[in-house]
């Protein structure tokens, strides 16, 4: 696993969620005062990110208007991709 800074852009949340406005909020107040202290864990498939958790932290960046999001990121053939999604 390694950590990076991706561009927001560019990871996929294939699984919808419904994040709790007051969390998000919170996070949004605390990133910007502090920076994000947890980075959010990804899936490289293929040359492309996956999200599947952190939700509230990517929402929040990506509110706060962040360009990029501090991952760790772990490699994973398609299989693994398959079982997150069932």
């Amino acid at each position: 696993m390694r950590l990076e800074d991706i561009p927001i852009s560019q990871i996929r949340r294939p699984l919808p969620r419904a994040n709790d406005p007051k969390k998000v909020k919170a996070l949004m107040d605390s990133i910007a005062e502090i920076g994000l202290q947890e980075p959010i864990e990804v899936l490289e498939v293929e040359g492309q990110y996956y999200g599947f958790s952190g939700c509230h932290r990517y929402e929040a960046c990506q509110r706060l208007g962040h360009q990029t999001i501090r991952c760790r990121v772990r490699r994973a053939p398609k299989a693994v991709l398959q079982m997150h999604l069932a």
